[in-house]
């Protein structure tokens, strides 16, 4: 594909897993998903060409590789002077008007395609470095939740780009030593799932590497609670053959993320005391979720990390979204769990072996 060939911002069903050069990971798998069949809300990316053209036209590019050339990482004081001028300046850079109308086209195509004027949005960084099978970048850059209107869908843009170059991003790379030649970053923008219950699901046992089961957290409101550790959510254990819910733990949730309806934006605020100790998730909905985890894992063929909502605003049987998956990195690079069956199939045997129910 030539320079000129390569778009500035793509549809998300347009990436698969091998667009990362072009998209990043985050952006790339939920292209893939999409193309899976894996219910994803809608979405575009500005490219990876998109963020070097921007980069590039406001003179950005050798201004930052400047002030990294000599950055030592380890002096925290100048690592984070160093990080907020990048910051600063990539953020009050201006698109230029092609890169402006390219993005505001798209997001006015995503309302109409929602049925949504001013469509609440997600804009999520997706760098090419991140989500990677060998290390865990992700995390390292931002996203913003609950973002309205083409303007603010713009600097939230740059926010993302900026975050590419905050302390802790900055350090990490150079760390694992990772230079900025070798990476770029995309920025996706996706409708915003309005969700009642979210949180993390993983297919295999995050504290023992079980392969045998799939691991569900949540809480009610947006995942931020979920993934932030911000409360103890409640811990749901599937079979992964079965889909048998085998452990279940109901935490006390004193907090969660809902939108503010004046805002419009996300904000904590206190769940109430009657709900507090009420499961999040329907038992029908965590069978759902652990078959389209089982789904995603045998597609990607690999134990995954996933996040995921329930919409309030679509009737059941198709509320449930995934809204990222990555490949697990602390169990899956080890050759075999350290407690706990190996398989499906050692789970269902040792059961049957102790006089217990398994299907």
């Amino acid at each position: 594909m030539t320079a000129a060939a390569v778009p500035l911002v793509c549809w998300l069903e347009e990436c698969r897993k091998e667009s990362v050069p072009l998209v990043g990971g985050k952006c790339s798998s939920l292209g893939e998903l999409i193309n899976a069949g894996v219910r994803v809300p809608p979405g575009f990316a500005l490219t990876t060409e998109g963020y070097r053209r921007f980069m590039a036209e406001a003179g950005l590019q050798r201004e930052v590789a400047r002030d990294l050339e000599h950055l030592d990482v380890d002096d925290l004081e100048a690592l984070e002077r160093t990080s907020a001028a990048i910051r600063a300046r990539i953020e009050s850079a201006p698109f230029t008007r092609e890169l402006e109308d390219l993005v505001a086209e798209r997001y006015r195509r995503l309302g109409v395609r929602c049925c949504m004027p001013a469509l609440p949005v997600a804009v999520r960084s997706s760098a090419t470095a991140e989500d990677l099978p060998d290390a865990s970048f992700a995390g390292q850059q931002d996203t913003y939740l609950w973002i309205r209107g083409v303007d603010e869908v713009l600097h939230h843009m740059r926010r993302c780009i900026s975050s590419l170059y905050s302390a802790r991003a900055v350090a990490y790379r150079a760390r694992h030593r990772v230079g900025d030649d070798q990476l770029a970053i995309s920025v996706g923008v996706q409708k915003m799932a309005r969700a009642y219950t979210a949180g993390v699901m993983f297919t295999l046992h995050p504290a023992n590497g079980d392969r045998s089961v799939i691991v569900i957290d949540s809480n009610f409101g947006f995942g931020e609670s979920v993934v932030s550790g911000e409360v103890t959510p409640d811990h749901f254990v599937v079979n992964k053959v079965t889909l048998d819910i085998i452990d279940r733990t109901i935490s006390q949730k004193e907090m969660a993320y809902v939108v503010d309806g004046r805002t419009h934006t996300s904000r904590a605020t206190e769940v109430p005391l009657e709900r507090q100790r009420i499961q999040s998730l329907l038992d029908d909905e965590i069978t759902q979720l652990a078959w389209m985890g089982k789904r995603i894992e045998q597609h990607y063929g690999r134990p995954m990390d996933i996040e995921w909502a329930v919409d309030k605003d679509i009737a059941a049987g198709g509320s449930i979204f995934i809204l990222q998956a990555r490949p697990e990195t602390v169990w899956s690079a080890r050759q075999a769990p350290a407690t706990g069956p190996t398989s499906a199939m050692d789970y269902i045997l040792a059961n049957m072996l102790a006089g217990k129910r398994v299907g």
